[in-house]
């Protein structure tokens, strides 16, 4: 068995080319996870057959949220990513701040997907007459997870690659399905991108929705220290892999529409709104499609388990190696040099709060998924709307060759509109908790005092540790 070394602070070099990364991203935002499980509720609960545009807009924001984001990527490279850009622009308690938000927001969409892909597991097994616990699938694939986390990353990405190209395929044949029909019954209408179907009450509620369909883009700057040529590289991973969520999505909901007919569609849909995929996939194609729709949602979800496992492993290991958290986590192994320690106290806190999930009886769809996922959107949210401020001030000191546009406008522009999301996701807390609860207020709540905790330990360490503190959020490369 191979020893761990006791080295801390290396990652592998030049690891990861572009399209790996893109495929970690992809793999974190589980395409067939978001167009199976979220697209339908999202149609129901939000603006309707409106919602195909809806992923127009907000791709646009983030598209205008990487033009800095590219631009300071070129001058910080730190697996922290986001902390690292926040603490460099904003200095280091909103650094601390930004990074606790991150791992919390990180390890509650984790907790979500074992939910997820235990009910479906459970499922299948179900269906094969085999009773399997949800929480019992859930810690046998956390197991699974890390042995995969603690390979090599190139192994993570040709792994990941496999299942994206997978996923891709069974929506392309299910796109091209509906193409080769003629679409539906009502031709190939346009209606879902006319301003008063994007823009119809319910946009709000949609937002929540479409808003975490990005989530993971910044898997980009979290391999910047293990990206080959990351000036080139991760700039064009960034580009390519927003481009690709946002028309993969927009195309595909659109004809999702089309194929029922966007006049009848919420009613169609909402007879049952977790079928509506298989359905028609039998229908335009056969019922192979649609088990292998219902095969690879699970591997979906594993590839979205595998990637944020990634990415949390990398922001504890930026953490420990900078001493904010304990430096054991940022040992890393001496044949993979991934940051093993991190990886493994990941897997330990997820197999314990399954198992007390599974002894309490919890569901894992009306209470594992929402106390999961409300955390992670809004976090996730708010430290984007940090590195978009960020960067404005950070090129208001730097003056670097950058132009306006990405130093200031276009950074400016995605702080506003990723501040009214955070906003947005606070006040319709309802949709994601599932009515009237304690916890709508208590999330937002949480989520605030996290970011506190995470200045207070900033805060100490200047007091106490002024060295740790002064080397906190450090440019590793500069360009």
């Amino acid at each position: 068995m191979e020893q761990p070394s006791t080295p801390a602070g290396t990652l592998r070099k030049n690891a990861l080319g572009m399209w790996s990364i893109v495929f970690f991203v992809l793999a974190t935002n589980g395409p067939l996870t978001g167009l199976v499980g979220v697209v339908p509720t999202a149609i129901l609960m939000g603006n309707g057959v409106g919602l195909p545009g809806v992923f127009l807009l907000v791709g646009v924001v983030y598209l205008l949220f990487a033009v800095g984001f590219v631009a300071m990527g070129r001058h910080i490279r730190n697996a922290g990513a986001f902390y690292a850009y926040v603490a460099t622009g904003l200095g280091r308690p909103l650094g601390a701040a930004s990074a606790f938000l991150a791992i919390v927001a990180y390890a509650g969409m984790q907790i979500a997907c074992y939910g997820l892909i235990g009910f479906f597991t459970s499922q299948a097994c179900l269906r094969l007459g085999i009773d399997l616990q949800w929480w019992v699938a859930s810690m046998g694939y956390a197991v699974l997870v890390q042995l995969f986390g603690t390979r090599n990353v190139e192994f993570n990405g040709r792994f990941l690659a496999l299942l994206m190209l997978a996923e891709l395929l069974v929506i392309l044949i299910f796109d091209v399905a509906v193409l080769w029909h003629g679409g539906g019954p009502e031709g190939f209408s346009a209606v879902s991108f006319e301003p008063a179907k994007v823009f119809a009450p319910g946009l709000g509620a949609a937002l929540v929705f479409v808003g975490g369909a990005f989530m993971g883009f910044e898997t980009t700057a979290i391999y910047a220290e293990e990206a080959r040529d990351p000036v080139r590289t991760l700039p064009r991973a960034t580009f390519t892999a927003l481009l690709l969520i946002m028309l993969f999505y927009a195309l595909s909901s659109w004809l999702l529409l089309v194929a029922i007919g966007p006049s009848s569609a919420i009613e169609t849909i909402g007879q049952d709104p977790g079928a509506i995929w298989f359905q028609l996939s039998t229908r335009l194609v056969g019922v192979a499609l649609a088990d292998a729709i219902n095969i690879l949602l699970i591997t979906s979800l594993f590839a979205v388990l595998l990637s944020f496992h990634n990415s949390l492993s990398r922001y504890l290991f930026a953490m420990g190696r900078e001493r904010i958290l304990p430096g054991v986590l940022a040992l890393t192994h001496r044949k993979h040099q991934t940051p093993y320690v991190a990886s493994t106290l990941q897997t330990a806190v997820c197999l314990v709060l399954l198992a007390v999930f599974g002894v309490a009886g919890a569901d894992p769809i009306t209470q594992v998924l929402p106390l999961g996922s409300a955390p992670a959107t809004i976090g996730i949210l708010a430290v984007q709307c940090l590195a978009s401020v960020a960067v404005i001030r950070y090129f208001r000191i730097n003056r670097v060759g950058v132009n306006v546009w990405q130093s200031q406008v276009a950074p400016a522009l995605s702080a506003l509109a990723l501040a009214y999301g955070v906003a947005l996701i606070a006040s319709n807390m309802a949709l994601l908790t599932g009515g009237e609860s304690l916890f709508n207020a208590l999330i937002p709540a949480g989520m605030l005092g996290v970011a506190i905790c995470g200045m207070c330990l900033a805060g100490w360490h200047k007091w106490r540790n002024p060295q740790i503190y002064a080397n906190l959020g450090r440019v590793l490369d500069e360009a």
